[in-house]
């Protein structure tokens, strides 16, 4: 089976392109490739697959095999991946309000609907940035979902024994936790990540996010992705917290996000409610992975 490894800002997914190849264990397969020492090494594994109401479809599975609704990264990779190989004739170009438009487009199904993404490529063809249409953010408490008779979930206090935290609940077409602290170097992400992922609050687990507010139009954050532990980065994360933001009255509708991996930036814009989110997308290589191992 051939793949290409590919991340966003280090979010590093194993990416299958299923146009040429059929994977039929997934989830088994996720669990194999994604292992650091064992395997090929990601956050989890992305098929790029036909689609009979898009330009393609991706299916997002984690590293412990868990199927995820929504990759922000990972979307800005397979669209990447979808213009390069020659998947699908791009379309016009997209335009982002508020900001300069994206020559070429392309319309991906997602576990969140069908999203529009725009390309800027180099003399050289190869995609250097994309922007995805990221759609409305879901804030009602039972749409996340949320396990709270609350309409919408602000700075709301959440019981992490020997921890006083409150929290910004948001979906992204994936449920996400924010907390806002003052030295997010200080947060023991190993330790409270999973206890609030695996929290009875959240019946399809969480997303969580830590974020540093430096200035009104920028933020730092750090991320315990569900299914995947930490990583370098999490485009829904990103978008969530720029919600959570505004939500709270911290900064305001654009603003750029600083994870490990690097820079998105973000518009949660007031015409249409939705948010929109640029960045890169890298190829990193090519392979093949022996079929007797999944």
């Amino acid at each position: 089976m051939k793949f290409t490894k590919m991340h966003g800002l280090g979010n590093d997914y194993i990416y299958v392109d299923c146009f040429s190849e059929i994977v039929e264990q997934p989830e088994r397969l996720a669990r194999i490739i994604s292992d650091r020492h064992f395997g090929v090494g990601g956050d989890g594994l992305i098929l790029i697959e036909p689609s009979e109401i898009s330009d393609v479809k991706m299916q997002i599975f984690n590293a412990d095999g868990s199927k995820a609704e929504m990759c922000g990264n990972g979307l800005r990779c397979v669209a990447k991946y979808t213009y390069e190989h020659r998947l699908a004739a791009p379309g016009e170009s997209f335009a982002v309000p508020g900001q300069a438009a994206f020559p070429i487009s392309l319309n991906i199904e997602t576990g969140n609907g069908i999203l529009t993404v725009g390309l800027l490529h180099d003399d050289n063809d190869i995609v250097q940035q994309v922007c995805v249409n990221m759609g409305q953010p879901v804030l009602t408490a039972g749409d996340i979902p949320v396990n709270l008779t609350c309409e919408r979930v602000v700075e709301y206090p959440i019981d992490i024994p020997g921890y006083e935290l409150n929290m910004t609940c948001v979906s992204m077409g994936n449920p996400h936790a924010v907390f806002f602290c003052d030295h997010i170097e200080q947060i023991e992400l190993e330790k409270i990540g999973p206890v609030i992922e695996h929290h009875p609050l959240f019946p399809h687990r969480v997303n969580v996010h830590f974020v540093q507010i430096n200035t009104p139009d920028e933020f730092t954050m750090r991320t315990w992705e569900r299914g995947s532990g930490i990583t370098l980065a999490c485009g829904t994360g990103a978008c969530a917290c720029c919600v959570a933001s505004v939500l709270t009255g911290r900064q305001g509708h654009v603003c750029t996000a600083h994870l490990p991996g690097g820079d998105l930036n973000l518009n949660w814009c007031q015409q249409d409610n939705c948010v929109y989110m640029t960045g890169p997308a890298t190829e990193v290589f090519q392979g093949t992975w022996p079929d007797q191992q999944f």
